[in-house]
């Protein structure tokens, strides 16, 4: 186990297991993965558009550590009487490959999404519909040079076949336009006219995410979309701006779960700087740790980043030192120790 012993990782598996079941009753073996941090969004992404033969060879961990966590994920739901429910992970490339999470065969483990049992039929049965549904073509907007396995030319975008790049051309996709994210209606309704359609994306270097940044679709039925979203402009208008206020006060509500919470783990942390790392760390749409499903699950190790990043922010050199060009992990080490004092004396009463 590679210095872990698999009581220790039987822990760690059930309270990543804990958070999704929490945030969206069921559990998958990706959800367990990405919140033991062996693999980042961005890994799981690059897997989805077909461009690793696994997605073992993205992780941090080998297969045989992986294997022992799908079989620990598997003991623990039963143990909570999950249901089962195998599902198909298919690549978002022409030929739909069927996508495989290690190398060698047994790749069911990995496939299997365990639901609540307080889950009704109708969304067992919608969920099992969205999960087995084919997923959509991806194209890449790579940021640097690349060239097509077919022509040996270029292009603005490259959509993977059979794990090697190839330009729209090949692909036959060059009859496609572009349409900007940025008009989730439009692009819905695009999405529906067109036969055909692919979704764009590029990797975010700060964010180290994929981002969507349009959508191919047909010509026509973008006219016709346009055509569509000006007919009824006036009531989409208006259901926006009843969402905005149902966010904001869900937002409000979960920032003061989340400011209880840190007053409970740290009753020494003044009532006003909690609420302040709470609305902070939970700002919608920061990509902070405060929006991640651990925090959201109100989970002590995210609780716990989040206070640490005020606490390097506010209360130490470290800006300062990385504005004077002070690397970053060497930065946070000479911090390291003026963090522990602090959250030693927010943790007091």
């Amino acid at each position: 186990m590679g210095g872990v012993s698999k009581p220790n990782l039987a822990r760690r598996v059930a309270e990543a297991a804990e958070i999704a079941l929490a945030n969206r009753k069921y559990v998958t073996f990706i959800d367990v993965v990405t919140g033991l941090r062996w693999l980042h969004s961005r890994h799981v992404d690059t897997w989805r558009q077909g461009r690793t033969a696994t997605l073992a060879e993205l992780a941090a961990v080998d297969e045989d550590r992986l294997r022992t966590t799908a079989a620990l994920l598997r003991d623990w739901a039963q143990a909570k009487g999950l249901r089962p429910v195998e599902t198909p992970y298919l690549a978002g490339t022409r030929d739909r490959r069927e996508l495989r999470f290690t190398s060698r065969d047994g790749q069911e483990a990995f496939r299997v999404h365990w639901l609540s049992p307080d889950l009704s039929e109708a969304r067992v049965r919608r969920l099992t519909e969205a999960q087995s549904k084919a997923p959509d073509l991806v194209a890449v907007a790579p940021l640097n040079a690349w060239t097509c396995a077919g022509c040996g030319d270029t292009g603005p975008y490259l959509i993977m076949e059979e794990e090697r790049p190839h330009c729209l051309t090949c692909a036959d996709l060059d009859h496609l336009v572009l349409l900007p994210s940025g008009n989730a209606a439009l692009s819905r309704r695009a999405k529906q006219e067109s036969g055909l359609s692919t979704v764009v994306v590029r990797f975010n270097q700060r964010r180290k995410v994929y981002q969507r940044i349009g959508l191919l679709v047909e010509q026509e039925a973008l006219d016709a979309a346009e055509e569509r979203c000006l007919a009824d402009e006036e009531v989409r208008l208006r259901r926006r701006e009843r969402d905005q206020v149902r966010r904001a006060e869900q937002d409000v509500e979960f920032q003061a779960r989340m400011a209880a919470e840190i007053a409970r783990l740290f009753p020494g942390c003044p009532e006003g700087r909690a609420k302040e790392i709470a609305e902070h760390a939970g700002q919608r749409g920061s990509g902070r740790v405060g929006r991640t499903a651990a925090a959201k699950a109100l989970d002590e190790n995210a609780i716990t980043l989040a206070v640490i990043a005020s606490i390097r922010h506010l209360d130490t050199d470290y800006d300062r030192m990385l504005m004077s060009g002070v690397p970053r992990m060497e930065a946070r080490e000479l911090i390291k120790e003026r963090i522990e004092a602090k959250l030693a004396e927010f943790r007091l009463r």
